[in-house]
């Protein structure tokens, strides 16, 4: 018992260390970053396009990555498969994280279709709600621990950039400032750790066999 448990223990180890590298941290910044540039693209382009034309962005940034982590990332840590209750744990968190999206696609549908002031601060509110669950939720299931740090940043920002907007006159409702803020945050965690990495882990010697995760 106590051998499967450290067993256990040590494949949990190595999934949350799948987030040290700090690649992860970056991407979500870059994400951020629709919201800080999108609302002043939205007067040209309308919003679904002014959200969309960041689509090939983030794509090219997976790719790169996906690439980072075999060629830089794989060399120096090496690679672990995992058992079934870790791949059951993710496939629960991939159908979670399905029907929460589709379910905030839907309130994001409606809210699209409501103008009025009382119910654009009420779509604030809801909208920093989702944020903060779906952080949470994925950090969580993920065992990914900045990110409930992320959710309340990221969740806390429409409601600061509200507040900026109404009583300091921030254009955008305040969006380009707040989540800028946590994009840079993000960015720079995610840099930090990934240098950190490289630096706590160099390539082996050529020529010695590389110790796998």
């Amino acid at each position: 018992m106590t051998e499967k448990i450290s067993l256990k223990a040590a494949e949990r180890k190595a999934f949350t260390a799948a987030f040290e590298d700090g690649l992860w941290d970056v991407f979500l910044g870059c994400f951020m970053l629709m919201f800080v540039i999108a609302p002043f693209l939205s007067a040209s382009m309308g919003d679904f396009l002014s959200s969309a034309v960041f689509l090939p962005f983030l794509g090219i940034l997976w790719l790169v990555i996906v690439l980072i982590r075999k060629w830089v990332i794989r060399p120096r840590v090496g690679t672990m498969k995992f058992g079934v209750s870790r791949k059951t744990r993710m496939m629960k968190f991939t159908v979670i994280m399905l029907i929460f999206n589709v379910l905030a696609l839907i309130g994001g549908a409606i809210a699209a279709v409501t103008t009025d002031v009382v119910a654009g601060r009420v779509h604030v509110v809801i909208f920093s709600g989702l944020c903060l669950a779906g952080f949470s939720i994925a950090g969580y299931f993920l065992g990914f621990r900045r990110l409930y740090l992320y959710g309340l940043l990221v969740g806390g920002s429409p409601l600061v950039g509200e507040y900026l907007w109404a009583y300091h006159g921030f254009s955008h409702h305040g969006f380009p400032v707040t989540f800028g803020v946590c994009s840079a945050i993000m960015i720079i965690t995610g840099l930090v750790l990934f240098v950190r990495l490289l630096r706590n882990n160099p390539l082996p010697a050529e020529g010695l066999p590389s110790e796998g995760m």
